[in-house]
């Protein structure tokens, strides 16, 4: 088997969760507005640790200690938060508060800001208000609305997107608007591993991609393998696959999300071996 590199957490993942279970074993008791990190399996391990998943600031109760997640947080929730008299142990990824000074920045300097991301993805949501009311969100691949023409034109990314994703809305935007300013907030990480699954996929005769469900980062991997191999699975962990998949497979490839605990990628590399007899390339 070969295994893309680099994978398993990022820095900005382990420094939240180092930040989180430290706040757990000094208090016991620590709440979250959503997943701290999207991956249900490692979630579940800090909830036996005393983690509390709250959908909204109103389930927070008052006096308690408030962790913000990786993705961060918007400034009006931290607000609330604080009214509520919490302690807030910050975990967000110091290259997401990049992205978020970045908007703030250009909104300051009267940019139109758009945003290249997911609308509904917490750190999109976080990044969008620190425009305070400038931004607009737009997909990979999507356009940009038609009230952008003629303006001043601000420009960051979710630290998960594609760098050719976001070449094509700068090539866009430099049609609609007057001004361009482009800030290229693509976390490296995030690009090192998309460029380890763009070298690996090809050569390989089935590629495992492992990681949450809803980890942006990789659904990205996932899209990236399976462009390049059809053979591409996306799972959560070993227990998922259907062995009768690897028939026919002598090689196989491995890639896992930035929000991916190494414990669970051991524990495919472990059951390939010992079930498939699938060795680890040495390179």
């Amino acid at each position: 088997m070969v295994k893309a590199e680099p994978s398993g957490f990022c820095f900005g993942v382990r420094l939240a969760l180092q930040k989180l279970e430290r706040a757990l074993g000094e208090k016991g008791r620590v709440y979250c507005i959503g997943e701290p990190i999207h991956n249900p399996q490692e979630t579940a391990r800090l909830e036996d640790l005393g983690l509390v998943i709250a959908e909204s600031v109103e389930e927070i109760p008052e006096n308690s200690v408030v962790f913000i997640r990786a993705h961060g947080l918007p400034e009006e929730k931290k607000n609330l938060l604080k009214e509520r008299n919490v302690r807030l142990v910050d975990g967000t990824c110091p290259f997401v508060l990049n992205v978020q000074e970045k908007a703030a920045l250009l909104a300051a300097e009267g940019y139109e800001v758009v945003v290249l991301g997911d609308a509904l993805h917490p750190e999109v949501e976080a990044i969008a208000a620190s425009a305070e009311g400038k931004s607009v969100v737009v997909p990979p691949g999507g356009d940009l609305p038609r009230y952008l023409e003629g303006s001043r034109i601000g420009i960051v990314s979710q630290t998960t997107q594609r760098p050719g994703d976001l070449s094509d809305l700068a090539s866009k935007a430099a049609f609609v608007g007057k001004e361009i300013r482009i800030y290229n907030t693509i976390c490296g990480a995030t690009v090192e591993r998309q460029n380890a699954v763009e070298k690996v996929a090809p050569e390989v005769d089935g590629m495992i991609v492992i990681g949450g469900r809803n980890s942006a980062n990789t659904g990205k991997l996932f899209d990236i393998a399976r462009s390049l191999n059809e053979r591409t699975l996306w799972i959560e962990q070993a227990g998922e696959i259907d062995w009768r998949w690897l028939e026919g497979k002598d090689k196989i490839g491995i890639a896992a999300g930035a929000s991916t605990p190494d414990r669970l990628i051991h524990d495919l590399i472990r059951m390939l071996a010992t079930t498939q007899g699938v060795k680890e390339d040495g390179r």
